[in-house]
């Protein structure tokens, strides 16, 4: 609660200028025709020379042939099977210390999300700006990059820890009551490399600054969501009758974050209460810098997606927030011999309408698909549901998609 007061003592310090709601002529990302919108998350990619990169952690026989080219046919194959309307990269997309040259090596990394023409977003991890260019730099080329969505930072910030916070908006289907209307929010932070603090070991965090960002693009999103856009008014009664309701009175669009270095509230999960595995300690910072309370405080984050920890893939439900791992997916990353390497994919649903017409949000889902002659997926479960009560978490994947 002390972050939280924070929060609002301090917003008028670091912000003078509005949170910034993008007019829906900006906005690339909207749900399609099915009521669908998917993401698929690439996380630890561990990139450097291409061809000459050997992978690590593989079967003996994996080795003469492995290299970052089998990272590259990974996504490509994923991109294939799962058609997402966004890609995401939750940082490492870059191994520096191996990485000749950054630049060349981040446009051979994210080269199968361009070639695809899909919108694409990405966060850095600890190790992307260990080669060639400062953390600042690499985030500046991967802005620069074709299709991608990644912003530096917040125009209206004028200070802000890190680089690459921005959130972006899902807008309804074309032609439907919520064409102008964000009904997903999606939330990007830099979780930093390693401390800068010399009496605090470890990790880097989502510092206050970062936070206070996030709470108030929150509340105008929520706001938002709130108040039915001008050109809504007169040719939506649909969205009118809805937003009338009790039930919309009191809701938000619901929010995914997505950054590199888990939370230490990732620790709180054992075997009896989680979707996946963990083989690994929970490697977050060794502070806890309060992002869980604030998350939990702004009442529409459903999940938060992570990397960094390669042999977790779990998500773990707590106060209402379920926390994820993406699952390790380069080569060239440490990894578990027999232990295929792996991503993550979710996918939102809006309610169709009784008389016609798409609603908000119904659920969310998600399971992972390993890197096998199939691309089998696995561990399919509802992470957020409009009325839990009608959804069976331990439903299987044949009834997800």
């Amino acid at each position: 609660m002390a972050i939280a007061n924070t929060v609002v003592l301090l917003y008028f310090i670091i912000f003078s200028v509005p949170v910034r709601v993008l007019a829906a002529s900006q906005q690339q990302l909207r749900f399609d025709g099915k009521g669908e919108f998917r993401i698929l998350q690439v996380s630890d990619m561990h990139y450097a020379d291409g061809k000459s990169t050997p992978c690590e952690d593989v079967l003996p026989q994996q080795f003469p042939t492995c290299s970052d080219l089998n990272t590259t046919a990974f996504v490509h194959r994923m991109i294939l099977a799962e058609k997402p309307h966004l890609i995401v990269f939750t940082g490492d997309n870059i191994f520096g210390f191996d990485a000749t040259d950054a630049e060349t090596s981040m446009n051979a990394a994210f080269a199968p999300a361009i070639s695809s023409n899909i919108p694409w977003a990405a966060v850095l991890g600890n190790h992307d700006q260990e080669s060639t260019l400062s953390r600042e730099d690499v985030m500046k080329h991967i802005v620069a990059m074709k299709h991608t969505l990644s912003q530096l930072n917040p125009p209206e910030a004028h200070f802000i820890d890190g680089f690459g916070n921005y959130n972006l908006e899902v807008l309804g289907i074309e032609n439907s009551s919520f064409v102008n209307k964000s009904v997903l929010n999606l939330y990007f932070l830099d979780s930093g490399d390693y401390s800068t603090v010399p009496s605090i070991p470890g990790y880097g965090w989502i510092k206050l600054s970062q936070q206070l960002w996030f709470q108030q693009t929150s509340m105008k999103l929520r706001r938002s969501y709130m108040n039915q856009p001008e050109a809504q008014k007169a040719s939506a009664p649909g969205l009118r009758s809805y937003m009338n309701q009790p039930e919309a009175q009191k809701a938000s669009a619901p929010g995914l974050v997505y950054f590199h270095i888990p939370l230490p509230e990732y620790a709180s999960f054992d075997s009896s209460n989680f979707t996946g595995v963990k083989q690994e300690g929970i490697s977050s910072a060794s502070v806890n810098s309060g992002f869980f309370t604030t998350m939990v405080e702004a009442g529409n984050v459903k999940a938060v997606f992570t990397g960094h920890d390669h042999l977790n893939d779990f998500c773990g439900e707590l106060t209402g927030i379920q926390l994820c791992y993406g699952g390790g997916f380069g080569y060239h990353a440490y990894g578990k011999a027999g232990w295929a390497r792996r991503a993550r994919v979710v996918v939102a649903s809006l309610e169709k309408m009784k008389k016609g017409g798409w609603g908000a949000i119904k659920s969310i889902k998600t399971w992972k698909r390993i890197d096998d002659d199939h691309l089998t997926a696995i561990d399919g479960q509802v992470l957020w549901s409009k009325s839990s009560a009608d959804v069976d978490n331990s439903v299987g994947l044949g009834m997800l998609k």
